[in-house]
């Protein structure tokens, strides 16, 4: 069983701090048995200060972490020093040196700044809240902060957008972990999509559109049920009956991305699934999702996760 360790600052959000538990404790293999243990901890295992109006009682201080898989630390709207001066107070410092080496790292929101002050994401790709995203990149010049995404996923170190991206995370992580199907059950018990369109780009603070004006919602679901067609961009437009350009702006608007790039990731989502899922061959998946030739599903595939088709399929579909 993959054992995660939550560590719970002052000013922990209470939102945030529950997701781990709630993802990742419903998890289940085939045979009902669960796959993750969770559980939390304060720095020095004393009640903690919610960002709420109530105190949270935990059972283990920051010694748990040096023993679990996978360390969590959720948004806390009282990180003072850290996120004031970009300093780890020494009690925090000492705890996460004590991690093992080779622990997975994971940081929901403004969680981000610990994993900062502590080094973890210097010269490393990176996300936050967009609220805090420009504060995090001047305060920590030497990571890589993307605004627009709902998280990044570096390996062994892992960060999210605010609220819940969270969510996208953790199920993200049980995906890399386990598969589409485990994730997939997992999202249908919480009654959460298994993974959200675009970034959070979308969320940022814009003018508001006229309400008048008709969005790509219902295009983008004939998109997915026609995925395996040869689709252009003219045909999208064609489908919302509006122009190629003004298809293109309201689309970008309203997802963060260009519908080239959504399609693309959308194919690559499907082609995931038919690796996991089916003993199909390779050319197959590729025509099957829409990415044409086993070449084209090969470059977009490595460009997503890093691996062939095949390293997938072995990581998610071992041989029985």
């Amino acid at each position: 069983m993959h054992r995660v360790g939550v560590l719970a600052l002052d000013g922990v959000v209470p939102f945030e701090l529950g997701i781990p538990a709630r993802i990742f404790g419903v998890a289940r293999d085939t045979s009902g048995d669960p796959l993750y243990s969770v559980t939390t901890c304060s720095v020095d295992g004393r009640p903690v200060r919610a960002e709420a109006d109530y105190d949270l009682t935990v059972s283990h201080d920051a010694s748990l972490l040096a023993a679990v898989d996978t360390v969590v630390i959720p948004p806390s709207h009282g990180l003072g020093p850290i996120r004031e001066e970009g300093r780890l107070p020494e009690e925090l410092r000492t705890a996460l040196a004590a991690i093992r080496p080779g622990t997975r790292m994971v940081a929901i929101c403004t969680g981000s700044y610990v994993l900062a002050a502590a080094g973890l994401l210097d010269g490393r790709p990176a996300t936050t809240h967009w609220h805090e995203a420009d504060h995090l990149q001047r305060l920590f010049t030497r990571v890589r902060i993307d605004p627009d995404v709902l998280f990044v996923d570096d390996g062994d170190v892992l960060t999210s957008a605010g609220v819940a991206a969270g969510i996208d995370l953790c199920l993200h992580i049980v995906r890399r972990d386990h598969g589409s199907e485990v994730a997939n059950q997992v999202a249908r018990d919480c009654v959460v999509p298994p993974w959200r369109e675009g970034g959070q780009a979308q969320y940022i603070r814009r003018p508001v559109p006229e309400p008048t004006t008709p969005g790509t919602a219902r295009t983008q679901a004939w998109l997915m049920e026609h995925l395996g067609e040869p689709l252009s961009l003219a045909d999208m437009a064609a489908h919302a009956n509006v122009s190629v350009r003004t298809f293109t702006r309201r689309f970008r608007d309203e997802t963060g991305t260009s519908p080239g790039e959504w399609l693309i990731a959308r194919r690559v989502d499907l082609a995931r699934h038919l690796l996991e899922t089916t003993d199909l061959p390779v050319d197959v998946v590729a025509a099957r999702s829409g990415l044409g030739t086993g070449v084209s599903l090969r470059r977009h595939l490595r460009a997503a996760t890093g691996v062939t088709p095949h390293a997938y399929r072995r990581t998610f579909r071992p041989a029985r």
